[in-house]
């Protein structure tokens, strides 16, 4: 007799509109141009609508301009009062003290970047990726979402479990020891290092590429090095090293010579020749009030196209072309919506930045204040997860530069006023200490943590040594000059 269970278990269901505006969310606005272009080509149903060209007439149909105006170019300006406690947004055309006052008019032009079209260092790496033989759809798409996660160092400091929650939000279902083989191919291509853990990591798979260049003997001291003495070799404690290895002076030399050789930042050089940031935000502020503008080139919308209405309505039609009309009507309701929740989104995400942020973009970074995901959550009422997303590989324009939105998110600590002091502001002031200190004698993170006391930060000497470190500052001996 076939033995019969009840099982119980809880699992996630997300539907093929979630999963699309997940999608769109994520991409940055040149990405999102392209994914619109290949939507429009794929679904008949879908048709772009350029806005109205300069010296067009007035006269222009109101639903050419709605049309634009319901996805793209609505501006939002935001006065000090409002970013401070918002209100109800009142109807269209009202206005009140404190309250947000939507407007629809196109951003002037001149406020936005042409990008220049160039392959990424990312897209390059996923390019070489794609040509491997064993590496299908699935592993690109993984990688995709690997070097989105990457610091600026191209160092993946990101937890499995996020990774493979995101790929699973895009319909993607990964184990973790499929995210490692995706991770593992990424660290060995050209610039072989990408997408590793550490400093260490990163040395060891360029070794491993270069061991033809070496005799065998120095190859594997110089692996020794760095999986079982990497902190001498950090701290050129070389006496040492030569009486741990055992081996004679010479050959740890050339040992250390081999290590040195390698690239500790193989991406940094990578994405010169002509590649610039377009924005996906313009922040503004004028006569006393912020201006936030959503970039979307200013000029493309799409919408669903009302030519094949009267096929859907005719009795006689075949069966299959009114299923075939039908599917690709709903995928373009679908698209379209999700374009204008990614929108929605974005803009809840500019304005709640705004509001925690507003010194900084009155004033400038350094009144950047600590900022949680957590915060911008509760403000917006979005999960972390979406705000992630949102954030992710996005950029804004300011008077004082242009910024990743990641920026703005950091920890913290409190001055002797009682203010709240961004680590990135902390860490600019210990740059800046290092940059001026005398060569002959630098400064020890003792003498740091006093001159940053005097300042009036709280902080400890440890924190003063992980934030030089995070920012690569060898300590004080390594950095005193010799000759």
């Amino acid at each position: 007799m076939a033995d019969i269970r009840l099982q119980q278990k809880q699992t996630l269901q997300f539907s093929a509109q979630q999963i699309l505006s997940s999608q769109l969310l994520q991409l940055p606005m040149q990405n999102l141009e392209e994914r619109i272009y290949e939507e429009v080509q794929e679904n008949p149903l879908l048709e772009l609508v350029e806005e109205r060209r300069e010296g067009e007439g007035e006269g222009a149909g109101e639903s050419d301009r709605s049309a634009g105006d319901d996805m793209f170019d609505s501006v939002e300006r935001f006065s000090k009062s409002s970013l401070k406690e918002r209100s109800e947004v009142p109807p269209s055309g009202e206005t009140s003290e404190g309250r947000l006052n939507f407007t629809h008019e196109n951003p002037s032009k001149e406020r936005f970047f042409q990008a220049v079209q160039h392959d990424t260092f990312h897209e390059t790496l996923l390019k070489q990726l794609a040509l491997h033989e064993d590496v299908k759809e699935r592993e690109v798409r993984i990688a995709i979402e690997i070097l989105g996660n990457l610091d600026g160092d191209d160092y993946f400091t990101e937890e499995a479990d996020v990774i493979i929650d995101s790929l699973h939000l895009q319909g993607l279902d990964v184990s973790e020891s499929d995210l490692l083989r995706v991770l593992r191919k990424i660290n060995f291509l050209d610039p072989p290092g990408v997408a590793v853990r550490d400093l260490r990591e990163r040395l060891l798979v360029q070794l491993q590429i270069a061991a033809e260049r070496y005799d065998a003997k120095t190859f594997e001291l110089a692996r020794r090095i760095l999986q079982n003495y990497f902190d001498d070799f950090l701290h050129r404690r070389f006496e040492l090293l030569i009486k741990k290895l055992g081996a004679a002076k010479e050959r740890v030399e050339a040992a250390v010579s081999a290590i040195i050789a390698l690239d500790p930042h193989p991406g940094i050089f990578q994405d010169e020749g002509g590649h610039y940031i377009t924005p996906d935000f313009v922040v503004t502020y004028e006569n006393g009030e912020l201006t936030a503008a959503l970039n979307d080139r200013s000029a493309l919308s799409v919408k669903v196209t009302d030519r094949y209405q009267e096929l859907l309505k005719n009795r006689k039609a075949p069966k299959e072309e009114k299923q075939f009309i039908r599917k690709n009507l709903q995928r373009a309701h679908e698209f379209t919506s999700a374009l204008d929740t990614r929108r929605q989104t974005l803009l809840k995400v500019i304005e709640a930045l705004m509001k925690q942020q507003y010194a900084f973009f009155i004033s400038g970074p350094e009144h950047l204040l600590p900022l949680g995901m957590k915060t911008i959550a509760a403000g917006t009422a979005l999960d972390i997860s979406t705000i992630s997303r949102a954030v992710n590989g996005k950029y804004v324009q300011t008077r004082f530069g242009v910024f990743e939105l990641k920026y703005f998110f950091s920890g913290g600590l409190s001055t002797e006023e009682g203010d709240d002091l961004s680590s990135k502001i902390i860490r600019q002031y210990i740059a800046e200490m290092v940059k001026d200190e005398d060569s002959a004698n630098p400064l020890s993170d003792d003498t740091i943590t006093e001159m940053l006391v005097k300042r009036g930060v709280h902080i400890a000497r440890r924190t003063v040594a992980k934030y030089r470190e995070q920012m690569q500052i060898p300590v004080a001996r390594l950095r005193k000059k010799i000759f």
